[in-house]
């Protein structure tokens, strides 16, 4: 991933639990076919190594999952929000016209090995587990358990057990912090704009930068 240093994130795994937490990946692997992808939700684990561990299940009609064996590359990818950023919003264009549109986001790539895991047990406490995590807080959380034995049973045997074992995490957040003059001005343009764009603006109200760092890169 293209990482100027303004954008760098030094500690990726912090920002690994938090974007797992609300949002799928695209989990990419290279088959018989060429590359495969597919959006899927992954849980964070410890172990084996000091990266961890991201687990999640496919359909089991995916022929993605067929290509997964010890050694195989796999990348999953997490986006935060994104929104772009007009010029308009700038306060240093009345004085300086040479700016250009660019986007704000947050990504992160978690780069790996990948298996497949063709066993009830493996993918139910997995499915409990994802259950659990995204029907946390809702006022009438639902429950693996609410649905009928024999039809939970058929649900298992059509999906298929997915693990990657981390061995490098990079993480991007692109928030306007080579332009500090013009980050409240970013802000305020964003704040009234779409549920994105104002999830843009929160994340930079949070990471303002403590000064300036240098011209813009052009390329995101």
């Amino acid at each position: 991933m293209y990482r100027p240093a303004p954008f760098d994130v030094p500690d990726p795994a912090p920002l690994l639990e938090r974007l797992a937490r609300v949002g799928p990946a695209h989990l990419v692997t290279w088959g018989s076919e060429g590359f495969e992808s597919s959006l899927v939700p992954l849980l964070v684990r410890p172990g084996p190594g000091p990266l961890g561990r991201l687990v999640g299940h496919l359909a089991r009609a995916n022929p993605q999952w067929r290509s997964f064996g010890p050694g195989v590359p796999a990348l999953a990818t997490f986006r935060g929000p994104d929104a772009y950023i007009s010029p308009s919003s700038y306060p240093t264009k009345a004085r300086d016209p040479r700016v250009v549109p660019t986007w704000n986001y947050i990504v992160l790539e978690a780069r790996g090995t990948v298996v497949a895991h063709d066993d009830e047990a493996w993918v139910d406490e997995v499915v409990r587990a994802l259950t659990q995590r995204h029907e946390a807080g809702r006022p009438d959380p639902w429950s693996v358990d609410d649905a009928p034995a024999d039809y939970l049973a058929g649900m298992r045997r059509a999906i298929v057990g997915v693990e990657l074992v981390i061995t490098g995490l990079e993480a991007k957040r692109k928030l306007s912090q080579n332009r500090p003059a013009d980050v409240d001005g970013v802000i305020a343009a964003l704040a009234g704009g779409s549920p994105a764009e104002q999830a843009v603006a929160q994340a930079m109200a949070g990471d303002r930068p403590a000064g300036p760092v240098g011209p813009e890169p052009q390329l995101s």
